[in-house]
């Protein structure tokens, strides 16, 4: 790919997705979107390129989906499920009694399996919400890929991939080849197509926001721009998840860790006690 091409893709991905790309990885650029090029019967990536740079919105997002990394399994980590059913549902469960209602939001949702997760461990805790109402928000900027997670249907290996064994066989049933996912915990979640970069005001407030492993790919002021917009949306006393291999401290002071808990954080606001365990 020729370095003017390679700089005006890499600016566009980075504009309309904050995903960055340097001239290191520019193999990434070839192998995802060679199959595009031959999908729309170009003759290779300067063809492309140059349908880019007049292109409508189809081939923008074709673009940009096939540039997004769309790795996701259910109980990802595990540590994170632990943690929210252990410290985050009890803390939620009192301070919101009086309501009875709660957010929570799964952003970079992808196929949908970390917002199925949150409703299968909500969906086991039973009695304990009995009355409550429950939203659980799944977003992606991936059309394709919402339409997967809203069809919640899953191949062999995708379901071995983190899901407890009595899980599958409680939640799942068998479709030809494919498992999807029980009704019930589909109706739980409602899945959107919406862009991180964008004010997040339209989605309303979540009392937990799910954010892991997706500053990865950004730069440091554009994850300072998410993490501020995410804490506009998160109130005093609401969390956030990171992946492990990301952090707020030096990029945000909007959000802090909570202490033995890695990975999760509360505002900067937050009173103090958020998150401990009694």
């Amino acid at each position: 790919m020729r370095p003017e091409d390679f700089d005006f893709v890499a600016k566009l991905l980075k504009d309309r997705s904050g995903l960055v790309i340097t001239r290191d990885k520019a193999y990434l650029l070839e192998s995802r979107l060679t199959p595009v090029a031959r999908k729309r019967g170009m003759k290779g990536l300067e063809d492309l390129v140059s349908g880019l740079r007049t292109a409508g919105e189809d081939l923008l997002r074709e673009v940009t989906e096939a540039m997004t990394t769309n790795e996701s399994f259910f109980f990802r980590d595990i540590k994170p499920f632990d943690q929210f059913k252990s410290v985050v549902l009890p803390h939620l469960l009192a301070t919101r009694a009086a309501k009875k209602s709660f957010r929570i939001w799964s952003a970079a949702s992808s196929s949908g399996q970390e917002a199925y997760t949150l409703a299968m461990v909500l969906k086991e805790e039973g009695a304990k919400l009995a009355g409550w109402k429950i939203e659980i928000v799944g977003t992606d900027i991936s059309t394709e890929m919402l339409e997967k997670a809203k069809a919640g249907l899953y191949s062999q290996f995708e379901v071995q991939r983190g899901l407890p064994i009595q899980l599958l066989v409680k939640y799942f049933k068998k479709t030809a080849e494919m498992w999807q996912i029980d009704p019930a915990i589909r109706g739980m979640v409602q899945f959107r197509e919406y862009n991180l970069l964008h004010d997040l005001k339209p989605l309303g407030q979540f009392d937990v926001v799910f954010c892991r492993n997706v500053l990865i790919y950004f730069d440091q002021p554009t994850k300072t721009r998410v993490l501020d917009n995410i804490s506009r949306v998160v109130p005093d006393d609401g969390f956030l998840y990171l992946g492990g291999a990301e952090t707020v401290l030096g990029i945000s002071d909007k959000f802090k860790p909570i202490p033995d808990q890695r990975g999760v954080y509360s505002t900067t606001r937050a009173p103090a006690g958020i998150g401990t365990t009694k």
